[in-house]
């Protein structure tokens, strides 16, 4: 069925279908753990390999190309009309379809993009079955080279798994602007430089290391300099993460043992807390973690408008929310988890919600809860296929604060250099003596 005969669709059979737990033969899966299969109302198509290679002149100076340019949206979403798709709207989307009148959701058909190495799907397959949680949740045990510990996950912390250690490139230096904008509109970007190296790419990796990390804020000038290192281990109880902050007023670089979980995001001016940064990251101790299901939802997807080098981030944001038009939404089948904070434990966030592509363990949107248990922040992952790669990241991040009315958009990348994938990075980079030399 195409896309545009949903319109037409009775409201009961849209209302049909439920969640559920797929119990799919391993044979029907994709090298990744999805489904193969399209589903059955025939929104979301067969997986067929994904996007793998880059169109021909492909020149990453230029941007990444749009496969799907010239098509137009099958239908949008508005207040008006959204109780027809609430079944496959989040809690979030359709607060923010309530809140600003001029907010929609362009939706087109969908494209099962997401494509990985050849060499990462024979690491999946020759792991899978033999990793295990460990510490309770907080670890995995077993892996070697896989980056999918779980390709058919039992419970929620192991798809939360599947996301934190997911595919992103053996390396990648992103140069980009991140823009916490005021309720009026006003913005000042915040210009970033990025480099991380996943521990499972390098030769000799050490014991319980994810990834390091180290994020330069170049502009403007009353942050510029505020830079920051990360060691990720895997197992943050066992091993608190390692992070330093070179503080340029004082020329120092400190320790920064406070920069996890819900502490405030970097050049995010408080709008978001550092656990929030790519989809989710860090340990998951606090949570538990509840997989409720699989299903069929209107996500972020092949927003390769996004990353032209066309546009201009004057043209993508707007007073309250993103320039919409820009944005183009899919239906992909996702996984639901919900995290539920601990007893005892602390964070600003009571619960969250998260709904991860099933293609790519991406987190591709959350919405999370104050602690009275109110819809606090809308979280959404713009998502599109690197074919050069090939790995499926995002095309920026945006927060939305619903009781400020003020929001945060994170990755942009249309107005700064290109971003590279697989340079050359050693462990020796990520060093606090390296950061000093970085940030003076």
């Amino acid at each position: 069925m195409k896309l545009t005969k949903l319109l037409y669709k009775p409201l009961a059979v849209l209302m049909g279908w439920a969640f559920a737990v797929a119990s799919v033969a391993a044979a029907d899966l994709t090298p990744m753990g999805a489904e193969k299969a399209g589903s059955s109302d025939g929104l979301v198509p067969a997986w067929d390999g994904g996007l793998s290679k880059a169109p021909a002149g492909f020149d990453s100076k230029k941007g990444y190309a749009d496969p799907f340019a010239g098509e137009k949206p099958s239908f949008t979403i508005t207040a008006a009309n959204m109780a027809q798709y609430k079944d496959k709207l989040s809690a979030g989307q359709m607060e923010m379809l309530k809140r600003f009148p001029d907010y929609k959701m362009n939706v087109y058909a969908s494209h099962r993009t997401a494509a990985y190495p050849q060499s990462l799907y024979d690491a999946v397959k020759s792991e899978a079955g033999k990793v295990t949680l460990g510490d309770g949740g907080n670890s995995v045990k077993g892996l070697v080279h896989s980056t999918v510990p779980f390709p058919e996950p039992k419970s929620g912390v192991e798809v939360i798994w599947n996301h934190v250690m997911r595919y992103r490139g053996n390396s990648l230096e992103r140069y980009s602007a991140t823009f916490p904008v005021q309720a009026n509109g006003n913005f000042t970007p915040v210009t970033i430089t990025e480099n991380l190296l996943l521990a499972s790419s390098t030769s000799n990796p050490e014991p319980n290391r994810l990834f390091s990390y180290m994020g330069l804020i170049t502009g403007p000038s009353s942050v510029a300099g505020e830079d920051l290192l990360v060691i990720e281990p895997i197992d943050q109880v066992k091993e608190s993460r390692q992070a330093w902050l070179y503080n340029p007023g004082q020329r120092r670089v400190m320790r920064a043992p406070d920069i996890a979980y819900d502490s405030p995001g970097q050049g995010a001016d408080g709008l978001r807390t550092t656990d929030d940064y790519d989809g989710f990251n860090g340990a998951p101790d606090r949570y538990d973690w509840k997989l409720v299901g699989k299903k069929e939802m209107f996500i972020a997807y092949n927003n390769y408008r996004l990353t032209s080098k066309s546009e201009k981030y004057a043209e993508i944001i707007k007073p309250g929310h993103m320039n919409q038009d820009m944005v183009r939404y899919e239906p992909h089948r996702v996984w639901v988890v919900e995290a539920t904070l601990k007893p005892g434990k602390r964070h600003v966030y009571s619960r969250r919600t998260f709904y991860v592509d099933e293609d790519s363990w991406q987190v591709a949107h959350t919405d999370a809860y104050d602690g009275r248990g109110e819809l606090w922040r809308v979280h959404e992952v713009d998502a599109v296929q690197y074919y050069d790669v090939p790995t499926l990241w995002l095309a920026c991040e945006v927060e939305y604060d619903l009781q400020s009315r003020r929001y945060v958009v994170g990755g942009l990348t249309s107005q700064e250099k290109p971003m590279r994938f697989n340079i050359k990075l050693e462990s020796g980079f990520f060093t606090a003596d390296n950061l000093r030399r970085l940030s003076n």
